[in-house]
């Protein structure tokens, strides 16, 4: 239950930097040190979702 507690979280927070980044695009204009920032975050939660499903399939937290 936890596995998939952590999972939505990650996916919740993905889902807030990829507003942030948009609205920082829309603000600051392509040329934005913020925007960058917020595309690190985003794939470093994406990385980190893709570790727990994978951690999920594994263990079999995830199956059917």
């Amino acid at each position: 239950m936890l596995l998939k507690v952590l999972i939505a979280l990650v996916f919740l927070a993905m889902l807030a930097s990829l507003a942030a980044g948009a609205g920082f695009l829309l603000r600051d204009g392509a040329t934005s040190r913020r925007l960058l920032v917020s595309l690190k975050v985003r794939v470093a939660m994406a990385a980190t979702l893709l570790a727990l499903l994978f951690y999920g399939f594994y263990v079999g937290g995830l199956a059917g």
